[in-house]
């Protein structure tokens, strides 16, 4: 049997590597860290979280929860290391990001048939190959997928928020909480810090006119949003400040939304509220939820330290933004995630256009999956639309060129239910849980299919 060549150890790569290993296939991890940096990692572990430190909700019934438990069925080996390195998140998984990395990187490194290649791939492989290299992909490579798909590539920018320490946070006015009191902590998975009117229009002003780091001329889209495609643009990873320039209010009603929390010292719902959320299994850092953010350091020093309780804040990371690069997945990919030109070439994670550490985790996973099967004569798999992961690689393999964008999971991908459910709050509910329901029960047939063949 040939070996196969990943290149890119990230989130998808890794998967795609442990997967394909535990199938009987040697396979030749390329990851260019540490030899070459990419702006954002600060290690030279695989599958290194960049961005927030939350994979997101965990609730069943969600559909972020209901792809993590398809992993988890489906023996996933990042989602074993990321329930085993889980820290306080209320209704989501979050991870302490520097133990996930590190069990993620022992477990392949450990592995029989896993060779880790520290060096840069600057070219398409001839052989089986998954290219799962990332939002970050190194130009050379960039160029040789240019090269490779005739396309010119999409992207768009993603940007990160800054952590502070515990122990910077002045406690008489930030508090523990859970919005409408869900949390696996009974103080609350949550520091919240609460502004009053006259705080939020002061803060949100001083963000409004705060000095940003220089965008280059190709980066000057952000002033409208975030470039997903040819003329669309991606809402999830924009920057605070551009959201504050939208209007005043914007932010009351996004990240800083008050709602399910009360101010121990008023007893009041607050007028906004900045939410802080654990990024370490030692509890001693947390980091600004939905505060990604392109200003400039001493002036995120400056104007977040005016959110009342982060007056003292010692900011462990600052935030930044870097670019992620991703193909025209429609028009070259099939729902295998093979290349449409070569049946032995897959690619999987963000560059497929899939949002999400765990659709990234997802398609490695399937890659992987399917590179085995067919190195071992068997025909890849398509997974049923009815899962989460289906839904995934359909999405980003049929979209057509003026909606393709980045996509995260989410029930309106999924096909429609056949029942008719009540409509309303509780019928929302009844519908999100009979998706669920349903995208579990076409798992397990498929599976139960693929086990008797």
């Amino acid at each position: 049997m040939k070996a196969l060549t990943i290149i890119g150890g990230g989130l998808a790569g890794s998967e795609a590597a442990w997967q394909a290993a535990e199938r009987g296939v040697h396979v030749r991890l390329y990851e260019m860290r540490p030899q070459v940096e990419t702006g954002a990692h600060t290690s030279p572990d695989l599958a290194e979280l960049v961005c927030s430190n939350s994979l997101g909700s965990n609730l069943p019934d969600r559909a972020p929860g209901v792809l993590k438990n398809e992993l988890r069925r489906l023996g996933s080996l990042l989602m074993r290391c990321a329930d085993q390195t889980a820290v306080p998140a209320g209704g989501a998984l979050a991870v302490d990001r520097e133990k996930f990395s590190r069990r993620v990187t022992a477990a392949l490194e450990a592995h029989p048939r896993v060779e880790i290649v520290r060096k840069e791939a600057t070219a398409i492989p001839d052989g089986p190959a998954v290219i799962a290299s990332g939002p970050l992909t190194s130009a050379r490579l960039s160029d040789a997928i240019a090269e490779l798909t005739g396309r010119e590539h999409l992207y768009f920018f993603d940007a990160i928020a800054p952590i502070v320490t515990l122990d910077s946070i002045n406690f008489d006015i930030a508090f523990r909480g859970s919005r409408y009191g869900r949390g696996e902590q009974m103080a609350g998975d949550y520091i919240n810090c609460p502004l009053n009117r006259e705080e939020y229009y002061a803060f949100v002003e001083a963000l409004r006119t705060a000095e940003r780091i220089e965008l280059k001329s190709f980066e000057l889209q952000l002033e409208q949003g975030v470039k997903a495609g040819a003329h669309t643009f991606f809402e999830g990873c924009l920057p605070v400040e551009v959201l504050a320039q939208r209007g005043v209010d914007t932010l009351a009603f996004g990240p800083l939304r008050p709602v399910g929390l009360a101010d121990p010292r008023t007893g009041r719902r607050p007028y906004a509220v900045v939410q802080l959320r654990q990024d370490d299994l030692a509890g001693t850092l947390y980091n600004l939820v939905g505060f990604q953010t392109n200003l400039k350091f001493p002036e995120q020093r400056r104007v977040f330290r005016m959110i009342p309780g982060l007056e003292n804040a010692e900011f462990a990371r600052y935030g930044q933004m870097h670019r992620n690069t991703f193909i025209f997945s429609p028009a070259l990919l099939r729902p295998t995630l093979q290349f449409r030109g070569r049946d032995a070439l897959f690619f999987a994670g963000q560059i497929t256009g899939v949002e999400g550490y765990a659709g990234n985790i997802a398609t490695g996973l399937l890659a992987g999956w399917n590179a085995a099967r067919l190195l071992s004569g068997q025909q890849p798999l398509t997974l049923p639309r009815e899962t989460m992961l289906g839904a995934l690689c359909y999405y980003v393999t049929h979209a057509s060129a003026a909606d393709f964008q980045p996509m995260k999971a989410n029930f309106g991908i999924l096909p429609s239910l056949d029942e008719k459910v009540k409509r309303g709050r509780r019928g929302k509910r009844q519908r999100m849980l009979a998706y669920a329901n349903r995208a579990t029960a076409s798992l397990d047939r498929f599976m139960q299919l693929v086990a008797e063949k």
